[in-house]
């Protein structure tokens, strides 16, 4: 009972609060309004209007179509003064929130975009509704003048009183010329829409009064007419008025025939459509201009780009554009620290500085949106005109931005892409932009980079790849090669290292290094990992199963990053133990020295949990980072696998003296640490003995076998029991 009068209770709140919406909005929009209605009555016939837009804001899925049912309704409700829309679109945009909150479903922002979305809506409802009735009037106006056509041509004929009569009466302008297009009458309707002096009308001839914007097929239309080809054209056309301002008119234009069919005058019917084309060409610019920076936006230079694309040159096949694609380097940290309010102002100011640089009446420079920015270019030396503009947009933002009593330093990345009009689509033009940009970025940012179809396509692959990784763990395309692990002292196999492929549909079998990385990048190394430890560990049991009287052989898995800041990992890593049957002493995670360098406590408390457990922890790639030797006695491991780099000179005698004494210093100091050491990569037998010499504890590399299936590991194995 309580809840359903607590409901009762909102729904009153809402009912008082649209009625108040709908009356402010009343009061706003009512002057600019040709209704019949009192303005209690349009009030009151906005209250559902109201009602559809809090509906549609607090909407879940949010769907805006409503609003554009709202722009045609007011259009039927006679808001069709031009100067309606803005005051329409104002009262929305500052009271619907206040009346119509959505609670706390949305936030602000999300609130305030929904509202945003609404008006677009609106307006571009309101505005085809309008033209769709302001068709339908020229329609109804176009037969009324086919109607007063066919009267005159009678009145012609019979009574010179009774054409008077409709010439004069008619609401639309009327003017009658010769066949040679000197203009002999006109009516006070058309005089009116000249400016109300009928002499910067009368005696002129149709043929002198040109436009700049007059459309191409204007003229030749006129030209069929008097020769007496067609009887009639219809067009929008614009006239210069006797103060230099511009009139636009609806155009209709017919051929009077003499008894005998010969052409004898033209009859022109004009009406006046300055503010409908005004209002059009208000909408037109604010949906292909970016509300913020007045640049061009997305939707015109997808406009201008297709039109460029598609050029046909007048010079022999040399139509040419080129492409600048900006992005500025470091823009989230000016959002994240100075807020997003700053961070417009310096886009507008960044805007302004690249508006500067493209001058040519050939450049476009546009926003497609966040802190991207492209440039476009046409012409026969498209290529560099566009590395010249890239330099003057990079010089520009050189200097500091001051917003707010600071200044604030620009940098960007630019991509650049030119090329023949017809040989790539839009699409691929933005896309090849978007990846040379990237690269820019890559190499530091701050500059400019040529696109290059070599590195489109390996970035395409990668993208290719990566898109294919989450179905390829599902499809079981992956697979583990093991590489045996040898004692340098005995030669007996003491375990191998788990090595993952993937065996690609297209590409056939890839190394870790060409789909790792892109696994770290999306998240999926996390499962793949899981997966390649649980497959180790199974077939590091199949292999205890398999040598009863032997040393346990021991699974070495390589451990990512990723994985290793993962909080499950523990936790996961003794599951797959438990599952296994095999005791922590059988695995051994490799981690590289740089995802150990600089590490905390905190990130190196997985792995002194594991190690306290048993599980062997080495450090991969040793030498390779920062090299710190120091940093040893702190980090959890057991093992160190000597990077290959340090071992090159002694694959043939006589050995390189500094390699040897390096590699000295570090078997002397792990063993000190009590830390066993593997090398990697030894491929001669020369070599294998120099290590061992050394004190190196266990080797690997091709000398002894290269990555295979767990069946060599086994031969290998048995090979050792027989000797």
């Amino acid at each position: 009972m309580l809840a359903s009068l607590a409901r009762h209770g909102d729904d009153l709140v809402r009912d008082d609060s649209l009625k108040r919406f709908a009356a402010i909005w009343g009061r706003t929009v009512y002057p600019a309004t040709t209704t019949h209605l009192t303005r209690a009555e349009f009030e009151n016939h906005l209250v559902p209007l109201a009602g559809r837009l809090g509906a549609a804001l607090r909407a879940r899925p949010f769907d805006p179509t409503a609003a554009a049912e709202v722009g045609a309704a007011l259009v039927a409700a006679h808001c069709t003064d031009p100067e309606a829309l803005p005051l329409i679109l104002g009262a929305v945009d500052s009271y619907l929130l206040v009346y119509c909150p959505p609670g706390g479903a949305l936030s602000a922002a999300e609130a305030r975009d929904r509202c945003a979305r609404l008006q677009h809506s609106l307006a571009a409802g309101f505005a085809r509704a309008l033209r769709e009735r302001t068709l339908a009037e020229q329609e109804a106006l176009s037969r009324a003048a086919l109607a007063a056509q066919a009267e005159t041509e009678k009145a012609l004929h019979t009574s010179e009183a009774r054409f008077r009569a409709v010439f004069e009466g008619a609401a639309i302008g009327v003017g009658i010329a010769d066949v040679e297009g000197r203009i002999m009458d006109v009516n006070d309707a058309l005089t009116q829409m000249f400016g109300g002096m009928a002499q910067d009308v009368m005696g002129r001839n149709v043929g002198e009064m040109v436009h700049p914007d007059d459309s191409p097929d204007v003229w030749g239309l006129y030209k069929e007419l008097i020769s007496g080809e067609r009887d009639y054209y219809r067009v929008e056309k614009p006239y210069y008025r006797g103060d230099g301002s511009v009139l636009w008119t609806d155009l209709s234009v017919a051929l009077l025939r003499d008894a005998h069919g010969r052409p004898q005058y033209q009859l022109a019917l004009m009406e006046d459509i300055t503010e409908r084309r005004l209002l059009h060409e208000r909408l037109r610019y604010e949906a292909t201009h970016d509300a913020l920076t007045g640049l061009p936006n997305r939707t015109l230079f997808f406009e201008s780009i297709d039109r460029a694309l598609t050029a046909s040159a007048d010079d022999g096949g040399t139509a040419r554009f080129g492409l600048c694609y900006l992005d500025l380097d470091g823009f989230k940290a000016v959002n994240d620290s100075l807020g997003h309010a700053v961070g417009d102002e310096l886009l507008v100011a960044v805007a302004e500085r690249l508006r500067a640089c493209a001058t040519a009446p050939a450049e476009l420079v546009a926003r497609l949106g966040g802190d991207e920015f492209v440039a476009l270019l046409t012409g026969p030396s498209a290529q560099a005109d566009a590395i010249a503009l890239a330099r003057r947009m990079l010089a520009a933002l050189s200097r500091p931005i001051r917003l707010d009593g600071r200044d604030l330093s620009v940098r960007a990345s630019i991509g650049i892409v030119d090329g023949a009009a017809g040989e790539l689509g839009a699409a691929e033009v933005l896309r090849s932009a978007d990846i040379t940009m990237y690269r820019a970025k890559a190499a530091g940012g701050n500059r400019y980079e040529l696109a290059d179809a070599d590195s489109d396509a390996r970035v395409i692959a990668r993208h290719s790849l990566t898109n294919r990784l989450p179905a390829a763990l599902d499809n079981s395309e992956f697979f583990i090669e093991y590489q045996p692990l040898v004692g340098l002292a005995d030669g007996a196999v003491r375990g191998a290292e788990a090595l993952v492929r993937w065996l690609h549909p297209v590409h056939g079998v890839l190394g870790p290094d060409q789909f790792i990385p892109l696994a770290e990048s999306t998240g999926l190394i996390v499962p793949l990992g899981r997966w390649v430890l649980q497959e180790s560990l199974r077939q590091a049991r199949a292999w205890q199963e398999g040598c009863s009287g032997q040393a346990p052989m021991r699974v070495n898995v390589n451990l990512s990053p990723s994985q290793l800041r993962y909080p499950s990992l523990v936790a996961d890593t003794v599951a797959v133990l438990e599952e296994s049957g095999l005791a922590p002493s059988a695995l051994c995670l490799e981690v590289t020295e740089n995802a150990l360098i600089g590490a905390d406590e905190g990130e190196l408390r997985p792995l002194r949990q594991l190690a306290d457990m048993g599980v062997d922890i080495a450090l991969d790639d040793f030498g390779t980072g920062y090299s710190n030797l120091s940093y040893l006695r702190r980090l959890p491991v057991s093992t160190l696998k000597l990077d290959r780099s340090f071992t090159r000179g002694m694959q043939r005698a006589p050995a390189d003296p500094v390699d040897v004494k390096i590699v000295e210093g570090i078997v002397s100091l792990a063993h000190t640490l009590d830390l066993s050491v593997t090398v990697e990569g030894v491929e001669t037998g020369t070599q294998a003995e120099h290590l061992r010499i050394l004190g190196c504890d266990t080797a690997q590399g091709w000398y002894y076998a290269r990555p295979g299936p767990p069946e060599r590991l086994r031969m290998l194995s048995l090979v050792d029991a027989a000797s």
